[in-house]
Order: C-alpha cells, then structure tokens, then sequence
C-alpha cells in the first residue's frame, strides 16, 4: 500500500502560515521535486520514521552530519551529559579546549582554531580574515559552490540557490558582490589567466575541494595543486570549506584525502556532531589577526556552546579512534555507486552516478558533470520523478538535482541492496 501523509500534509500546510514557504531552509519545502514536503518525527541509525509513522532509509543524513547515523549512543550520552550541567555560559570551557586540540591532531594545517555556530559563519568570518591578513579585497570563489549565505559568497552559487533557479540572491549591494570574482570550477586555464591579471589583488581563493552542493563534483588531477600554487605565487591564501567534506572523506577531510594543504579550513555539520556547531582555523600567523589578538573582528554569544562542543567531541573521539571506518564507508559508497549504476545501464537511462567517499549524486544527465554548467544539462523533471518513486519506495533521498546524498556507517549492506532494488524499480517505471 502506498504511504499515507496526512499528518504531513497537515503540518506542512499549517507551518507556511507561520514561516516563509513553511520552512527554515529553502530545500526542504520540496520546491524542485514536487508534492508536500516530509515533516518527520524521529531517527535511529540510517532510518528516518515520519510524522505518520512511515520508515525510510535515510540518505540525506541531516545533510552530512550523521555519519555514524542517528541518534548514536555514545553522542546522545555526551550530550545528556553536558546539558545536565548547565546549556550555556557565554565564557569559555573545558571542552572547547579539547575540541580545538582533537581537531588540530585531524587536521594538521589548523594551528590555531575558533568555534562559531554555522557553516555560513565559519565561511564568512575566514574570508574575513583573509582580507585582514592580506589587506586586499578581492575573493576568488566557483560557480555553483556554496559557502552559506552571507552578502559576498551568495553570487554564482549552489545547494538551494541552484535549486531554486537562483544562484545570484535579492539585498546583497553590488559594491559588495563586485568585490567576488567567479571562475568555472576544474578550469585550470581562467585560474591562471586571473591570476597573471589580478593575482595582486586577491585576498583568497575559497572553494570545496569536492563540490557537494551542485551535487557530487571531484576536482580533476592536479586542479587544487593549481590553486596552491597560484595562490602561493601571488600572495593570496587558500580556503577549504570543508564543512561538508570535513571528517566525512578522511580523518583529516579532502585535505588529507588529496595531500594539499590551505591556509584556512573550515569546518562544520560533522564537527557538532549533528548540533550547530562550526569553526574555522588555519595557520598561526593568519590566526593571531583574529580579535583579541589582532584588528579583526568575529565573535558570538553562543560560540563554542557546551551542548554542541560535548556532542562534537564525542563524534570526533569516536572517528579518531576507528582505524578502517572511512575505508568501510568508501566501501559502501562504491558498492552502492556499482549498484544504482547497473539500474542506469539496465534500463538505459539518461543517468549517472558521481562519488567521492561515502558522498554521492544521481546525476540526470549523460555528461561528466565537472562544473557548473554541466551540472545545468541535468533533467530536473527526470530527477523529480525519481525522489518521488523513491520515496514511495522509503527511500528518503536529498530533495533537490543539486545535492548529496551520504551514507553512514548505520547503513548495511542488506540497506544498500534495498536502495538499490528501489532505484531499478523507480528507472524502470520512468523507462516505461
């Protein structure tokens, strides 16, 4: 029998008399797939249990945080813990000292590191750094990477705003975006030809490593080593945003799966552990322009929160402490990645499936998507009608083209199998 939504359909059309669209971020009002959004109820390991008590086999995984699946015993208890003793002080903890000190062992280019509360934040407040170190203006970023919503970074840019159609957003000041030079993701030739023409003027260059918000998109051999090179040669500085890549492709995230090394990182979703919880860090001389040690600004009141710190220490212990997890999960990814892409073959579907890691995207084209704009070839309305057919199948994939979905070590191989038992049926339903 199909699933039922009432309750769901309920709650979603109540919620959008109280928040713009119903929702709290844009992806999850299912604007690009169509339908009623899915309000749930709660989450153990890789399953997701909605608010009409329908169970799905969970892929979005809080969009990357959950990689050893919801409502681990061990986060949950640290987290217990640390609320009986108080939810925040607005001063400084024990744990925040542990957390910087379990991060600088994973990340080795983090020197000096400062907690905040989002992605958005830990992004912004590195560029502005970089513009203090440097004392230049200039920021280099990829079209259809995302690095949060604040004024610079929102030009060219991916997850919800590619989603929507919307990649350049209303109410920021053009004096603002001008000062944000966009370049085509793996095109080594217009890195180099902008650095021989600005490279004196750019503070930084910030990318993902592995784009995860246009959906999966690896750099091609030798594209960060570019980067590195010519941010080095000109004086500019390098910015991972590893909130998504951070922890989740390699202890010590795309940095060390790739061997380069930046001069900031930040971090975020993994690092709380599932609460919200960022950071940012980077080398010590960079760092120590940061107040109250040097002219730049950047504070918050709930920064370094001790609820969040506790369920990010307790992730962070468990993935330091767990030789062959990452290797287990690039495992599943490709055993998942062989499977969906036998459906594709099967049924010959215009399709195809594109992973880093335990990150992966069902790509709706037939093209390599190695940047923007091959990610613009893609056939959304094929896209949507396979999240529908999959979700009637319970199985609960990222609400958008423009995504990925992430595998934890909750998921088992029978999970896997399943997936893709699913995904043959839905290919071969829209084949028909």
């Amino acid at each position: 029998m199909p699933a039922v939504h009432t309750r769901s359909n309920e709650l979603a059309q109540e919620a959008r008399k109280h928040m713009p669209g119903g929702v709290n971020s844009p992806v999850r009002a299912f604007r690009a797939v169509g339908g009623e959004p899915i309000l749930f109820s709660s989450a153990r390991g890789c399953r997701l249990l909605d608010v009409d008590g329908n169970e799905y086999i969970d892929l979005v995984g809080s969009w990357g945080p959950m990689i050893l699946g919801h409502a681990y015993p061990q986060v949950v208890q640290a987290v217990q813990e640390a609320a009986s003793r108080g939810l925040s002080f607005g001063a400084t903890t024990e744990g925040e000292i542990r957390l910087a000190e379990t991060v600088k062992q994973l990340v080795p280019s983090i020197e000096l590191f400062r907690l905040v509360n989002s992605g958005t934040e830990a992004c912004m407040s590195a560029l502005r750094v970089a513009r203090g170190f440097t004392g230049r203006d200039r920021i280099v970023k990829f079209a259809g990477c995302y690095h949060g919503h604040s004024d610079s970074l929102l030009v060219k840019a991916g997850s919800g705003a590619l989603t929507l159609g919307v990649p350049d957003s209303s109410g920021i000041p053009s004096d603002i975006a001008r000062n944000t030079l966009t370049l085509r993701f793996n095109d080594p030739d217009a890195v180099r030809d902008l650095f021989a023409d600005e490279g004196d003027s750019i503070a930084a260059v910030i990318l993902e490593p592995v784009v995860g918000n246009m959906g999966v998109v690896p750099p091609d051999q030798g594209f960060l080593q570019l980067l590195r090179e010519e941010t080095q040669r000109s004086g500019a500085l390098l910015v991972f945003d590893e909130v998504m890549t951070g922890f989740r492709l390699a202890p010590g995230g795309a940095q060390e799966l790739y061997q380069i090394t930046p001069d900031l990182t930040c971090l975020g979703k993994i690092l709380g552990g599932g609460l919200p919880l960022a950071g940012y860090g980077g080398r010590r001389d960079i760092m120590e322009v940061v107040a109250p040690l040097g002219p730049v600004y950047q504070a918050g009141t709930l920064s370094g929160n001790p609820v969040a710190v506790a369920a990010g220490l307790a992730m962070l212990k468990k993935l330091g402490n767990s030789p062959g997890l990452h290797d287990s999960l690039d495992n599943k990814g490709r055993l998942l990645e062989e499977g969906l892409q036998a459906a594709i073959a099967q049924y010959q579907a215009p399709a195809r499936v594109q992973r880093v890691g335990s990150m992966l995207t069902i790509f709706f084209t037939t093209a390599a998507v190695t940047n923007f704009d091959a990610a613009q070839t893609c056939r959304t309305d094929l896209f949507a009608a396979f999240f529908q057919g999959m979700l009637a199948q319970g199985i609960y994939l990222p609400p958008s083209q423009f995504e990925a979905a992430f595998l934890s070590t909750a998921h088992t191989r029978e999970d896997i199998q399943q997936i893709v038992e699913a995904a043959t049926r839905v290919l071969a339903d829209l084949k028909a």
